[in-house]
Order: structure tokens, then C-alpha cells, then sequence
């Protein structure tokens, strides 16, 4: 890490979870530890925003990563996702609308990847007015070794020597935020109020209101949750520890295999990590300052292949850590129930039509909504047959088909789609098919 310039905080970060490892901790988080979370407030119960607040406040968007997922090569944000629009493009038209609509010069913040930052910065020079003076518009998250999963060593990998390395999950954001410089640099400029969110969640916009009410209640930490939803079972969830009653967000690589069902309990657990974050600067310079720079959240072990695209290639392991656990870390973090169009993510080609067809529009404010009669958002399975980008959209030559009145697509197989097909209830289609145009999908 020193030899490629890594700063000596980050060094001591990895450092401080790969001890964990050697000592055997495993990085879960057993059930009987926890306890589900209830009486969570409401953000529809929030006052009326105080718009003086909105000069202290930057929106900060992770932007780390190539969407390789759907075989992208390139930053994911850059991706067309809704009218013609990419990521990157509404964002930054939600950021310039809340600097008109408020008359306060928010600035935008994204925490890049060195894969994602030269693409990311030429597409925003489309936005000269989008830069405030002083300001860079991003810094860059850092990176870790992967170590072998029998040795502990960190991997050589002479056929691509870049695959040695695997980002630290996205609680980095908290390091890097402070190794860089942009930490300090914000707090000499007068902003306290940092709110953070994925950038391909395109429901996730700087909100005043919850603002408001975060600076007012004076938290350090506030994490964003949604009703979880059958679609949400395998996904993150908040919970309270049983032995201080502390917030403590779970993932799925953290769980335990006998507790895999009480996880995906949607009942027992009912409020899902939206990944929407608000912090106070001025209590993440104290945490990090009390700690030596090493907040220690909790670690997640990820096991992979050191070639992601081999399965036959070594085994690693990939210490990651996420922002939303810093929810452990502020003594006083707090948890706001928020409406299910505050989390609109697209992480597969499943939740790329779904964004891209009629369930959703694009909001005066540039944020992506549910449509107009729409309570939650219709639920998509592609087979794998779709899972690439250039296999996407090669079945939707003219276009994602109507899922407005559609409860839920499941389409196995070779399916090509024609142009103003229309998706109603519950439908199942089994490949290979050609779906005519103007054909009404039903039963």
C-alpha cells in the first residue's frame, strides 16, 4: 500500500481489519445479538424546512463504480437510464434545481474510483456552471490488497496486476473524505451538513426538510429507511444491538448461515438500509480525530475469485466495510422512515427497465418517481440471457415495454420484445419468443 501511495490513515485502516481477520473474527453479526428496530420516525411528520440551513449543506454522491455487473467498461453514472438521460446527467440537473429553487450554492461532491474519475469528470464538463470556486467536484476512494483465502497473504496476479487490488466498500467514503483534504476543506469553508446516497439511486436527492430536521435535533449521523418489500430480503437492514440498545446495520455477507431466515424476515426486520446518509462534519472530524483516523466499522468479508470472470482463479477475500454502519460509531445516530421513492437503485438489468419504462417518471425536481397510481414499484426477473447491457438492449430494440398497470415480469429465455408492449398483473414468459408489437401481456 505504501509502495502505490496510499496515505498512511488508510494503510492503518486496512491494517486495523486485517488483524480482525487473522484473529478469526469473521465479520458477522448473529441474530442473537440484535433486536428488530420499531417506533422509527416519520418523514412525513418533519416541519417546513429552514432554507438558511441549505448554505451549510454539500450533496455527495459515490461514484466508484464500472457497472461491471451488466458488462460495462465504464463508470455505471454514465449510463442512459431515463428519457434519454444519464445518471450523471440527474444529478447534476437536481443539484443545479435545488441551487435555483433555494438560492443556495450547494455543492456537489462525488467520491470517484481511479476507473471512474477521467470519464465522470469530461461528461460533467457539460455543466460549466455546476463547479463552485475553490471546490473540486470530487476526490478519489482509496483501495486494498486482496488476500489469499488460505494463506491470508495479499494475491500477486501477474496476468492483470490491477486485479492484486479491490476497493474497501463504500465506508470508505469516510477515510478518503478526510485523507484527501475535502474533509477539512469543507469545514474551513462554513459547511456542517454532508448528505450521502449512491449515484444510481436517482430517488435520492438532497431533501430540505429532513435537513432541517437534522440540523435542529442536532445528530451527528442520520440513516435513511424504507418498509422492506419481498424484493428487499437479501438486502441490508437495521436493527438495535441487545446489549446498549446502539443502531447497528446488518448486510447479507455478515449473517451467519443459520440465521439466514430471521435476516430475510421481512417482518421481524422491517426497515431496510436505503443508503441515503446524512452527517455532521464537524462529529465525523471528532469520531475520526478520537480514533486516530480509524473509525472501525464493522468489517464485511467478502469471498471472490482474484479474477472476477474465472471462477478456477485463486480464492481471495475482499475486506470491505459499509458507510451505513457508521450508524455504530455516533453515539445519538438516529434512523428517519422515508417514502419508497427516496430508493430507486439500478443495480441489474432487471432494475434498469423498471426505471426506464412508465412505473416511473422523471419529477419536476429531477428526481425519479413512481408514477401517478403506483404504491411500490413492479417487480422484474430477467434470466441471465438479459443480464449484459449489449444483451438488454438487443431485446428491447424499441424500447422497454409498459409496466405501469404490471405487478410483477418474470421472462426466462431468449425473449425479444417489439415495440408498445404492455405488461398487466402477473406475467411469466418462457423464451424463445418474439413478443409482436402492440401485444398486451396478461395471465
Amino acid at each position: 500500500m505504501r509502495g502505490e501511495g496510499l496515505p498512511e490513515t488508510a494503510i492503518d485502516t486496512f491494517a486495523h481489519y486485517e488483524e480482525l481477520l487473522r484473529q478469526g473474527d469473521q465479520g458477522t453479526l448473529p441474530e442473537s445479538e440484535l433486536e428488530p428496530l420499531d417506533d422509527v420516525p416519520s418523514a412525513d411528520d418533519l416541519p417546513e424546512p429552514d432554507e438558511s440551513v441549505l448554505e451549510r449543506a454539500v450533496m455527495l454522491k459515490l461514484n466508484g463504480g464500472l457497472g461491471t455487473s451488466m458488462g460495462m467498461t465504464e463508470a455505471k453514472s454514465l449510463l442512459e437510464v431515463k428519457d434519454g438521460l444519464s445518471f450523471l446527467d440527474i444529478i447534476a440537473r437536481q443539484v443545479l434545481h435545488l441551487r435555483e429553487s433555494h438560492g443556495a450554492q450547494i455543492p456537489l461532491l462525488l467520491m470517484n474510483s481511479f476507473a471512474t474519475r477521467d470519464d465522470t469528470l469530461a461528461a460533467l464538463e457539460r455543466y460549466p456552471e455546476l463547479p463552485i470556486e475553490g471546490l473540486s467536484l470530487d476526490f478519489v476512494q482509496g483501495k486494498v490488497p486482496k488476500l489469499l483465502a488460505d494463506s491470508l497473504e495479499p494475491v500477486e496476479w501477474d496476468a492483470d496486476p490491477s486485479l492484486e487490488w479491490a476497493p474497501p466498500g463504500h465506508g470508505d467514503v469516510f477515510t478518503s473524505l478526510a485523507t484527501s483534504g475535502m474533509l477539512d476543506t469543507l469545514l474551513e469553508r462554513g459547511y456542517e451538513y454532508l448528505f450521502l446516497s449512491n449515484s444510481d439511486n436517482l430517488g435520492a436527492s438532497l431533501d430540505p426538510r429532513i435537513l432541517t430536521w437534522f440540523a435542529r435535533e442536532e445528530l451527528p449521523f442520520l440513516s435513511e429507511v424504507v418498509d422492506r418489500t419481498e424484493a428487499d430480503r437479501k438486502g441490508g437492514h437495521l436493527a438495535r444491538r441487545r446489549e446498549d440498545g446502539g443502531l447497528v446495520l446488518r448486510e447479507t455477507a455478515q449473517v451467519p448461515d443459520e440465521d439466514q431466515d430471521a435476516f430475510e424476515d421481512i417482518q421481524r426486520h422491517r426497515y431496510f438500509n436505503a443508503n441515503n446518509i446524512w452527517v455532521n462534519l464537524r462529529a465525523l472530524k471528532s469520531a475520526l480525530d478520537e480514533r486516530d483516523g480509524v473509525l472501525g466499522l464493522p468489517m464485511i468479508v467478502n469471498k471472490k475469485t482474484v479474477d472476477p470472470r474465472d471462477g478456477s482463479s485463486p480464492e481471495v477475500l475482499q475486506l470491505e466495510t459499509a458507510m451505513g454502519a457508521a450508524i455504530g460509531v455516533f453515539d445519538g445516530a438516529a434512523a428517519i422512515h422515508v417514502p419508497r421513492a427516496r430508493f430507486a437503485p439500478v443495480k441489474t438489468t432487471s432494475h434498469l427497465l423498471v426505471v426506464r419504462s412508465d412505473a416511473y417518471e422523471l419529477a419536476d425536481d429531477w428526481t425519479v418517481r413512481l408514477a401517478p397510481g403506483r404504491d411500490d414499484a413492479p417487480i422484474v426477473e430477467l434470466s441471465d440471457d438479459f443480464k449484459l447491457l449489449p444483451d438488454f438492449e438487443a431485446h428491447f430494440p424499441s424500447g422497454p415495454p409498459s409496466l405501469i398497470d404490471d405487478e410483477r415480469l418474470e421472462v426466462e429465455g431468449d425473449v425479444r420484445f417489439g415495440r408498445d408492449v404492455r405488461v398487466r398483473g402477473r406475467v411469466h414468459v418462457e423464451g424463445p419468443a418474439e413478443i409482436p408489437d402492440g401485444t398486451v401481456l396478461e395471465g
